[in-house]
Parts: structure tokens; sequence; C-alpha cells
């Protein structure tokens, strides 16, 4: 695999470096649309189309150093076990920028993160709850996710849920989950008060690509309609970021399609995007 943004940037070394961009090409569990395996190759070849001018800021001058891609072969719990060592071994130095792949690899960099750090916040953009304790007999599916981070004691905040299943919708009641769904922010926008009283000052942000709407990225196992638009997106990350320490993040469910090379760019954009937000609003 080559590197982010290897087109306008020289090789750095990762202790020079804030942002550890961590390929993590797993795939076992998607249960429409495939593809997720081919998701961070397809973002790092479009990276090199980026400009390191994100149009507010330049986010590489904090540095950006890309790691090897993650063994995926195995067992799920020996893949988890292989992507909370690559994020630990990031997390030395700086900010886990992790690449999926389906979103069953988040788990792996929040148990890394929860030894490092101890409790934090997460936030989802994602199209769907990821709550099921699991899907078809698979506690490590990409629709469990989110389940196994409240199972680590982790706080939750989604937005952008427009699909959602009955135990799902009975997990948000009893865990007294906040959340802004899709239809909320498309009718009354982004409200004042975003992330819930007491959420942890520290979070990692976690971005299915299917939160947004498949006008921006279409490429992906299910494109929900009505979804985020990318400026809300960029609005949305600047409003949680501020003032909060972003300990990690990741962009998942990228599932390219030939000729759709617009959806692969917007995710590797999002990506850049990302750390240019952690730049400008992030405490730290």
């Amino acid at each position: 695999m080559n590197r982010f943004l290897a087109s306008e940037l020289p090789e750095i070394a990762p202790e020079k470096s804030l942002f550890h961009v961590i390929p993590a090409p797993y795939e076992a569990s998607v249960s429409y649309g495939g593809g997720t395996a081919n998701g961070p190759q397809a973002i790092l070849n479009a990276s090199d189309q980026l400009e390191v001018w994100d149009g507010i800021s330049n986010p590489s001058e904090l540095g950006i150093c890309t790691h090897p891609a993650v063994d995926c072969s195995g067992t799920a719990e020996q893949v988890m076990e292989n992507i909370e060592a690559a994020v630990a071994n990031a997390a030395q130095h700086g900010i886990p920028v992790l690449l999926g792949g389906e979103h069953s690899v988040t788990l792996g960099a929040l148990r890394a993160l929860q030894k490092k750090h101890g409790t934090f916040g997460v936030v989802q953009f994602d199209a769907h709850a990821d709550l099921r304790n699991a899907y078809e007999g698979n506690p490590y599916s990409h629709a469990s996710v989110m389940r196994r981070a409240l199972d680590l004691g982790l706080p939750v905040y989604s937005i952008g849920v427009r699909a959602l299943c009955a135990e799902e919708v009975a997990v948000r009641k009893e865990k007294k989950l906040a959340f802004l769904d899709a239809r909320d922010l498309a009718l009354n926008g982004i409200p004042a008060a975003l992330l819930p009283d007491g959420f942890p000052q520290r979070i990692y942000i976690t971005f299915d690509v299917d939160g947004l709407d498949p006008s921006v990225i279409r490429a992906t196992g299910t494109p929900v309609p009505g979804g985020v638009q990318w400026w809300q997106a960029i609005r949305l990350l600047e409003r949680i970021v501020a003032g909060h320490t972003v300990i990690g993040c990741d962009v998942v469910e990228l599932a390219p399609m030939p000729e759709d090379h617009a959806s692969d760019f917007a995710a590797a954009q999002l990506v850049y995007n990302m750390m240019g937000v952690i730049q400008r609003f992030a405490k730290r």
C-alpha cells in the first residue's frame, strides 16, 4: 500500500507526525454490497489527488505518517488484536487515523485507546445504529460495533442514523443514549447544544461513510437515502471537535466501485478534512 498524500508529502518519521494513518482492509461480515476490503487502498490512491491546502488550513504541516496495512487474515478476534496492536503503537506518537475495511475494525482501536486513556466518548457518524448484540450470529459484525463499544463502558453519541431495527430502538431506550438522527437534522438543523451534558472531554470519532447521503458517497454497502450532506458533516465535525481532545478517528465502509472515483476521492477528502478540523479546533 502507498502512503496517504504520497504525491505531495515526503515520507516522515512516526515521532515527527501527529496523524498516523493505519489501513485495516478487513471484510468478513458485510451484509449487502461488498468490497470494503478494498476501501483503504482506494482512499490512499485517491489521496494522491488531494491538495495539501484543505480550503482553510494545511493539516499536513502537523505530519502524516502512513503505517503498514494491518494483517486482516485469521479469526475476527485475531484481527481485532492486530488492529489493537497497530493503534496502540501509533498512539505512542500521535493520533491514530484508521482506514477501514468494514466498521467492525473500530473495536480494535477502541480497545487500544481505552487501555491508554481510560474513559472517552465515541462519536459515530452512520446510517445505522450498529447496536445489535450480534448479527447473523456474529458479535463482531459491523452491525454490532457500537454495542461492543457500550460493552466497554464507553458512551456513544450517534449522528445521521436513519435505519434501525427494533432491538436497537430498545437498546437506545434502555441505555438512555443521546443521538441526532438524520430526520431531525434535516428538519431542524444542527442543534445549539450538540453533545450531551457530561460527555467526556476526550473523544474518538468513527465515520461510516454511509452516514453521508449517497449523493456524496455512493460506494458503500448500504447507501441509505436521506443522509448527512458534505458541508453539514464538516460543520458537525467542527462543533464536535471544538474544545475536545481527539484521541483517534476512523473512516470506514468505503466499498469502491469501478468508474466511481468520485466516492473514493470524497472519502480521501473526508479523512484529510477531519485532520484539518482537528488541527484548527481540537484541544491538545
